[in-house]
């Protein structure tokens, strides 16, 4: 994750102004100005970390957004904990050293963002032990929040998944929309091979066995085999082998915790969870601080 892109530190600068984090009269009105702090980040549950990058970026905007602000921090963390691992309950994942003002107008949005992206890892990475020594791939969807898909896809990624489109401009996904407003399989299909860009692969949802057997006909170079159940999967991924040809399947639709290593073990290549973006639970993070000279 580059913490320095525009698009990043457009999203964080964003969370700053929103919380009006330079105009915090609490502190203001309680803190000394020259108090100097250290604050530590804490795991309060076990979890996988994400977002540990944006700590320092948090306070390097700050500082550009108040200019009496600026001045010397640190932010340390052991080397073994980095955006990807595994924490136990009780752990520090990093330690600040910054002005005492500075750190409690930014402490909600550090803790708000990470403890997302940490809720979305820790989600993802038990969707992926799940289907462990399976071969299929944990995907997750274009179900986020408005204005922080780059985030929550990064995350995704922190937990062991993979991401599909970033958008909709990144890949051609035909779904069944599509195929009923453009005037079926075979058209859309032939459409999407006369038009698309060079090294772009046409991928088409199907919802029936009907539907796979038209896909696979009209030239469909991977199928999104929607709300099928596991014996249907295994029934489909056959379908396609003697079909011919490594078509790529993917499993989606409502596909729940419990039941995911049953969809990968009936041969499918990859899984989306649309539940890791859009109904993660935060994890619990805290921020402790003490006043301290350095």
């Amino acid at each position: 994750m580059d913490w320095k892109s525009k698009k990043i530190e457009a999203i964080l600068e964003q969370a700053l102004v929103e919380d009006k984090a330079t105009s915090d009269i609490t502190t203001a009105i309680t803190v000394d100005p020259n108090l100097l702090a250290s604050a530590t980040i804490l795991a309060k549950q076990d979890c996988v970390i994400a977002g540990l990058g944006c700590v320092p970026r948090f306070l390097d905007i700050y500082s550009r957004l108040d200019k009496k602000a600026s001045g010397r921090f640190e932010v340390i963390s052991h080397p073994e904990i980095f955006d990807g691992v595994r924490v136990r309950r009780g752990q520090a994942l990093a330690v600040v050293r910054h002005n005492a003002r500075v750190i409690l107008s930014c402490e909600r949005v550090i803790l708000n963002l990470m403890q997302r992206m940490s809720g979305i890892a820790t989600l993802t990475r038990r969707y992926v032990d799940a289907i462990e020594g399976t071969g299929a791939k944990i995907l997750d969807t274009r179900k986020t929040i408005p204005g922080l898909r780059v985030l929550d896809k990064y995350s995704v990624r922190c937990g062991g998944g993979e991401n599909h489109r970033l958008d909709l401009s990144d890949g051609i996904l035909i779904k069944n929309n599509h195929i009923s407003l453009g005037g079926g399989i075979e058209k859309v299909l032939a459409r999407a091979h006369e038009l698309r860009r060079e090294g772009q692969v046409i991928d088409i949802e199907v919802r029936t066995f009907d539907e796979l057997r038209a896909a696979l006909d009209n030239g469909a170079e991977s199928l999104l085999l929607d709300n099928f159940t596991p014996a249907e999967i295994k029934k489909a991924v056959k379908i396609v082998r003697e079909h011919g040809g490594d078509i790529p399947t993917e499993a989606s639709g409502g596909i729940v915790l419990d039941d995911v290593r049953k969809y990968a073990l009936a041969g499918v290549d990859y899984i989306s969870v649309g539940a890791q973006t859009h109904s993660a639970p935060a994890v619990d993070l805290s921020m402790k601080i003490t006043a301290e000279i350095y």
